[in-house]
C-alpha cells in the first residue's frame, strides 16, 4: 500500500498476540485513528468561507482529530463546485501543515469526473482520497471493481473506499473489496455498510484498514480491528470520540464501552432524528460560536425546535465525558 505524505504518528500500541483478553490485531491506520468528516463553512451570502475552513481545522485538530476528510457529504460535496473542493484542500492544508492528513472527497457517478478531482485533489496538496460507490446507476460489481481501479491508477494518492449503499444504491460487496485489496493504491474503507459479518470477511482476508463511518459504530469496528472512525458528530465532540479509542487501546475496554454510550443522546440526535448530518453538524457548531454557516440548497437549516433538541442532546453528552 502506498503511504501518504503525511501520515501523522498514531498511538495505537501493538496488540498482544497470545494473551487472553488481548486487543485485536488491527491494520496500519494510513490516515491516523480520529478523523472528522468536516463540514464547509460557507459566508452567510452562501459563497465558500476559506477563513473559516482554516479555524474550524486548527480546532479540530487542537481538540484531538489526527485527519480530516473534506468534501464529502457532511462537507456539501454536491453543492460545491470542483474548483471550490481543491480551494478547500489547499486552505485546509496551509491550516494545519503536513502533520494532520487530508483526505479529499472526490466521488462521484461518473468515473471520468472522479478521476479529474482526485487529481486535483493531489494538486491542491490532499494526503488520500474519499471515493463513493457510483450511485444511482447502481453498476455490477465488475464495472464497480473497474471505476475503483481507474481512479486509483489516475494518481499517486492512497484511497479510501465508501461503502454506503443505502445513499448509493450500490454496495461494494465484501468479495469486490477483497479483490480491491490487491491495487497498491487502494489502503482503506470507510464502512457504513451495516454488515459486520461483511466487515469481519474483508478485515481476515486483507490489509484494508477500515475506519466506521457511523458514529454508533465506532467501538464496535474497533474492538475487532479496524483502523479508527470517520466521524460527522466529531465536528462537535472530537474530544469525547477521540477518549473512546484512546481508552481501548489503553485496556480500558469498561471505560471505552462508557464513552461510547455516554456519547448516544448526540448521536441520536445529530445522525437518526431525520435531518441530515450536515444540517445538524452546523446547527451545533454555529450555536457554539464556531465556524459553519448556512448549508446550500436542496438542504434547509434546523428549525428551532430542532436546534433546541441537538443543543440538549450535546449537553447531556459533553458534560457526561
Amino acid at each position: 500500500m502506498t503511504v501518504p505524505r503525511s501520515t501523522p504518528a498514531t498511538t495505537v500500541p501493538p496488540a498482544p498476540s497470545t494473551t487472553a483478553g488481548a486487543l485485536p490485531t488491527r491494520a496500519r491506520a494510513p490516515f491516523g485513528r480520529a478523523l472528522c468528516a468536516m463540514v464547509t463553512p460557507f459566508t452567510e451570502s452562501g459563497a465558500l468561507d476559506t477563513e473559516g475552513a482554516q479555524r474550524l481545522a486548527d480546532l479540530l485538530v487542537a481538540e484531538g482529530c489526527e485527519g480530516l476528510v473534506l468534501s464529502g457529504t457532511t462537507g456539501e460535496s454536491p453543492t460545491t463546485t470542483d474548483e471550490e473542493k481543491a480551494t478547500l484542500v489547499r486552505v485546509v492544508r496551509e491550516a494545519v501543515g503536513d502533520g494532520v492528513a487530508i483526505v479529499a472527497g472526490v466521488g462521484t457517478a461518473d468515473t471520468r469526473h472522479t478521476v479529474e478531482l482526485a487529481v486535483a485533489a493531489e494538486k491542491a496538496g490532499a494526503d488520500g482520497l474519499l471515493v463513493v460507490a457510483p450511485y444511482y446507476s447502481r453498476p455490477p460489481q465488475d464495472a464497480v471493481e473497474a471505476h475503483f481501479r481507474e481512479i486509483a491508477d489516475a494518481s499517486g494518492l492512497p484511497l479510501m473506499l465508501y461503502d454506503i449503499p443505502r445513499r448509493t444504491g450500490t454496495r461494494i460487496e465484501p468479495e469486490t473489496m477483497i479483490r480491491l485489496a490487491e491495487h497498491p493504491r487502494i489502503a482503506a474503507v470507510k464502512d457504513c455498510a451495516y454488515d459486520l459479518l461483511g466487515t469481519q470477511r474483508v478485515l481476515s482476508r486483507t490489509e484494508l484498514a477500515y475506519y466506521a463511518g457511523c458514529d454508533e459504530y465506532v467501538l464496535a469496528l474497533y474492538a475487532i480491528g479496524a483502523a479508527g472512525y470517520v466521524s460527522t458528530v466529531a465536528n462537535v465532540a472530537p474530544r469525547q470520540f477521540r477518549s473512546v479509542l484512546d481508552a481501548f487501546d489503553a485496556g480500558e475496554t469498561a471505560g471505552a464501552a462508557l464513552g461510547q454510550r455516554r456519547l448516544l443522546p448526540l448521536v441520536e440526535s445529530m445522525m437518526s432524528a431525520g435531518l441530515p448530518g450536515a444540517v445538524t453538524a452546523k446547527a451545533l457548531l454555529n450555536s457554539l460560536g464556531r465556524p459553519a454557516g448556512p448549508v446550500r440548497a436542496p438542504l434547509r437549516p434546523a428549525g428551532r425546535e430542532a436546534v433546541d433538541g441537538l443543543l440538549a442532546a450535546y449537553g447531556e453528552s459533553v458534560s457526561a465525558s
